[in-house]
């Protein structure tokens, strides 16, 4: 066996059509590189004998019994290799139409690629979708192996026809091939070294090729990225521990390092680097997974991104432009929502704008199309809720790689382009469009607080200690209520609590609700109280929004402090709630919402 080690490695995938030879690639570089393992070669061949088939190279990649009973390659594999100058990783992705998504899997950290095109056969469709794919991975060492020349005789002609034809295709896609290689597999032509059945080809052979790859920079050299996983609290044995836990995707992170998180802007400093059965560490980088204790309690939501404050940030926007691959079998919808998953970020999106749709088999362009339907490309404008941070692929490619999923399935996958203004967005045109078309009330609102002796006020309660919340939103209700003014409370606490979990995809419904709720209660001429948990600046701005023109008052009762303008009282959850329910009437005092207060 060759030695594994890490120094030095590179991630090559093979992809193309189905039968047209990718694996037989594979099994013929790693024998003619002496890289199986010892014996695997003659097990394959008397497994072959002993079932009258004859041998096949690419029985040494398709591993599973399944897969050789079908003669397709279903899911990923991988194989090793050193050559003098690096370590490899070979990946084997599928090449049926119907297994695009595993391709996209094993191809999502490659650093080049070969595609794989039958010289018989020709280009098929799935040559040129797999073609994008690599494309649009972020792939830009893109090499062509021209595979069974032999049964087109190793026809020059044959072999310039298809550089033209698919050169001119990647062309269209803003792709310069690397090379071409005119090769057969099985035979071992131009494998490993130069073909003397092909006097007229003069460049690399396939191993050749390999090692001309450059290599990319290592992720250790790039900005600090860390999607936040999940937040521990430790209380044992007088731990109180708060630890920020994540995998490492680029960069170096040292004790001391002054760290901003994004979307929320919060920034602290890394007090200590946290590690399961380790020694104490002083710094942590790309591939660890590690936990972070900071100098400052701040309130941080899984799925930010950790940075460096002293390096270039990424982006921060609730709109950006993408190329999406759609394998659904529903097309992608305008204005429908379905779930993204952008490094440890999960958030609803929609579609909101379609800038045009290829089709990747024929490289057709359509631009006045209002969906996306199976296997198109398509340049596109994609909008969540609430701001996400994310790099640009030609920054990072880690963070600037997406999927999205329609129904438990992952339906789409892209690469971010950039980041677009969010000045327009889907919720402003709903609110214009709900407005314009509310049928307004007769009665003015000063009408209803000379009836009322009040004003109107959504009163929002937020914190992380739920009885309190609720203690006290109770009790403020009836101290309103027993005065005669017109109270309602309504607890979300528990109701969010339950939509914490990541399966559920409804928590901005929700808040849409709520918001919904409060604007047709403070039009009506009510106090609204409600409290909720696991809530956020951004979730606050879009509950202001749905209840304008009303206004709201943003009561925290948390220990965390929110570094946002939209809090209008600060409490603490050790408050009495008697003294919290009249430090709220002071403020509704102030704000003469009470200003016939007896």
């Amino acid at each position: 066996m060759s030695d594994h080690s890490p120094k030095d490695q590179m991630s090559i995938v093979i992809v193309g059509h189905v039968d047209h030879g990718k694996s037989t690639v594979i099994g013929r570089l790693m024998a003619d590189t002496g890289s199986l393992p010892d014996g695997k070669l003659e097990q394959v061949r008397a497994m072959c004998k002993s079932n009258a088939r004859p041998f096949e190279y690419a029985f040494l990649m398709d591993a599973l019994k399944n897969e050789q009973a079908q003669g397709i390659t279903i899911d990923t594999a991988r194989c090793f290799f050193n050559t003098k100058k690096r370590h490899y990783i070979i990946i084997d992705a599928p090449g049926h139409i119907e297994f695009l998504k595993n391709m996209i899997t094993g191809a999502s950290r490659a650093e080049a690629a070969f595609l794989v095109i039958d010289a018989n056969e020709g280009i098929k469709e799935n040559s040129k979708r797999h073609g994008y794919m690599v494309s649009m991975l972020g792939i830009k060492q893109v090499s062509i192996l021209v595979n069974k020349m032999d049964l087109v005789d190793y026809s020059q002609e044959r072999f310039d026809s298809i550089v033209q034809d698919y050169t001119a295709f990647l062309g269209r896609l803003g792709v310069e091939p690397t090379s071409f290689i005119p090769i057969s597999a099985f035979e071992g032509e131009n494998i490993t070294e130069a073909s003397i059945e092909m006097p007229w080809y003069t460049g690399h052979h396939v191993l050749a090729q390999v090692d001309d790859f450059n290599k990319s920079a290592e992720p250790t050299e790039r900005p600090f990225r860390m999607p936040v996983q999940d937040i521990y609290k430790f209380t044992a044995e007088g731990d109180d521990r708060r630890i920020v836990a994540g995998s490492i995707d680029t960069g170096t992170v040292h004790i001391g390092d002054g760290v901003r998180f994004l979307p929320s802007g919060k920034t602290s400093k890394i007090k200590s680097i946290e590690c399961f059965n380790a020694d104490p560490m002083t710094q942590a980088h790309a591939g660890q997974s590690n936990g972070f204790t900071l100098d400052t309690e701040i309130y941080i939501q899984r799925g930010e991104l950790m940075v460096r404050d002293d390096e270039p940030p990424p982006q921060v926007s609730t709109r950006f432009k993408a190329n999406l691959f759609w394998m659904g079998h529903a097309p992608m919808l305008m204005n429908t929502s379905y779930k993204l998953k952008l490094g440890a970020a999960r958030a609803p999106v929609k579609l909101v704008d379609i800038v045009h749709v290829l089709d990747a088999s024929e490289l057709s362009t359509a631009t006045h199309k209002k969906q996306i339907d199976r296997h198109d490309v398509a340049e596109c404008i994609l909008e969540v809720p609430k701001p996400i941070a994310f790099d640009l692929v030609s920054e990072i490619e880690s963070t600037g790689r997406l999927v999205i999923v329609d129904n438990f399935e992952i339906a789409g996958a892209g690469i971010i382009l950039e980041s677009v203004s969010d000045d327009a967005s889907t919720l402003k045109d709903y609110i214009s469009e709900r407005e314009a078309a509310w049928h307004k009330s007769e009665i003015s609102a000063a009408e209803r607080g000379a009836s009322y002796r009040h004003g109107s006020k959504f009163i929002l309660i937020i914190g992380s200690e739920t009885n309190y919340k609720t203690e006290l939103g109770t009790a403020l209700e009836k101290k309103l209520f027993y005065r005669n003014f017109k109270s309602y409370y309504l607890g979300m606490a528990h109701m969010m609590n339950a939509m914490r979990s990541e399966q559920q995809l409804n928590r901005e419904d929700i808040i849409r609700r709520l918001g919904e709720l409060a604007r047709i209660l403070t039009d009506s001429g009510q106090i609204f109280i409600s409290s909720i948990a696991g809530i956020d600046e951004y979730d606050i701005k879009i509950l202001r929004q749905l209840n304008e023109p009303n206004d709201i008052l943003v009561v925290n009762v948390s220990d965390f402090a929110y570094e946002s303008d939209e809090i209008g009282l600060r409490l603490t959850a050790d408050t009495p709630v008697n003294e919290a329910v009249d430090a709220i009437c002071d403020v509704l005092k102030k704000q003469q919402v009470m200003e016939y207060y007896l």
